[in-house]
């Protein structure tokens, strides 16, 4: 068989799944089981360069949020029990490929099943990281992986997926894979969460990701924190976290594949004074291998969001310090994201955003997103 033939027929099976639960959705009238379809799709036009980048002009998926798709529901066992389920995938909305980038799994955003109760809340599958709900809680522009600073230098590599210019500074993944959740009641707006993924490598069960979070709302204030100790990346399992080889910005001496352990906390939080919410976070990260190399980041930011007609002004700005025996000469990064995100209705916003970027060692560069995006 030839490549493209195996690559069908894996497409093929991939559809038929989504068929499958698709018409379970359908028939929902008729079962116990509360099924919901649902999901974002966010397109943009813009023309798009980070520092250490070749810019490009293209319309692309995710300014705001990254488009997805998929299935949710929940039963009520009775007793004051649940049972809750989440299998939802990312898209690309510019070309209509399956998943954030080129290898991610059909069901990378969620893939879980769960027990609610008077004691918590019990997850097992796939599903967020410790770091993403303080990440997304403490800066105006929430989940967007393109146009947040804070979200940006955290997660996203500088220089794409194959010249790694800026290494993201939280290891793994915004989500994690073999993950069990231990979600905390609600105490007066006091939430916590505790995640613990397996690292399923044979013969080794030191190697796994361990991590905690907590939210705090109460009136005009959000609070929140995490901590994590990782050493497994995703979203596919037995996937070790590697340091960087060759990039621009290092010694071209650095060429190494060790594993890296990674240990970082964050501070974040917002307050709300109607008519401007203010956000700010703290971070460090502190990553060490096997051949004795290190690297932190000190990362800050600093938002806000003013009300302004049916819409929002959006600022933020992030700072992340880089010192290390790989990175020698202390590095810098900062970014600045402004913007305004217009509600056409509870379920369309329309925003234009303008980035400026800029890595020590590489010129600023700037890039401009105008974008719509539809939540079902």
């Amino acid at each position: 068989m030839s490549p493209n033939s195996t690559s069908r027929t894996e497409m093929k099976r991939k559809y038929a799944i989504l068929g499958m639960l698709a018409g379970i959705a359908g028939t929902n009238a008729m079962a116990d089981t509360n099924v919901q379809f649902t999901g974002t799709v966010d397109n943009y036009v813009g023309s798009m360069r980070n520092s250490g980048d070749k810019r490009i002009a293209a319309v692309n998926s995710g300014g705001m949020t990254t488009s997805w798709f998929g299935f949710k529901g929940s039963e009520d066992l009775g007793g004051g029990l649940r049972a809750d389920f989440a299998l939802t995938s990312f898209f690309q909305a510019d070309s209509g490929a399956q998943g954030r980038f080129s290898g991610d799994t059909l069901f990378s955003r969620d893939a879980n099943i769960a027990l609610n109760g008077g004691f918590g809340r019990v997850q097992m599958g796939r599903g967020l990281a410790p770091s993403f709900l303080p990440y997304i809680l403490s800066n105006p522009f929430g989940d967007s992986f393109t146009f947040s600073p804070l979200v940006l230098q955290s997660y996203v590599p500088t220089g794409a997926f194959g010249n790694r210019v800026w290494p993201s500074a939280t290891a793994s993944d915004s989500g994690w894979s073999n993950e069990i959740i231990y979600t905390t009641p609600d105490f007066a707006g006091f939430k916590a969460n505790v995640h613990y993924q397996f690292g399923e490598v044979a013969g080794d069960n030191s190697k796994r990701n361990v991590g905690i979070n907590a939210l705090y709302f109460h009136g005009p204030i959000t609070a929140t924190a995490f901590y994590h100790d990782t050493q497994v990346s995703n979203p596919t399992a037995n996937n070790p976290i590697v340091d960087i080889t060759g990039a621009p910005a290092f010694p071209s001496t650095v060429n190494f594949s060790s594993i890296v352990r990674q240990k970082a906390w964050f501070l974040g939080g917002a307050y709300d004074f109607q008519v401007v919410k203010v956000f700010a976070s703290y971070q460090n990260t502190k990553d060490n291998s096997a051949t004795s190399k290190d690297m932190n980041d000190k990362t800050w930011s600093l938002g806000a969001s003013v009300s302004l007609g049916a819409g929002s002004i959006l600022f933020d700005y992030a700072q992340t310090r880089r010192s290390g025996s790989i990175v020698g000469t202390d590095l810098k990064r900062d970014t600045t994201s402004i913007g305004y995100d217009y509600n056409m209705s509870k379920r369309t916003d329309l925003y234009a955003i303008y980035m400026s970027d800029k890595v020590s060692t590489f010129d600023r560069a700037g890039s401009v997103g105008l974008g719509i995006r539809h939540r079902f």
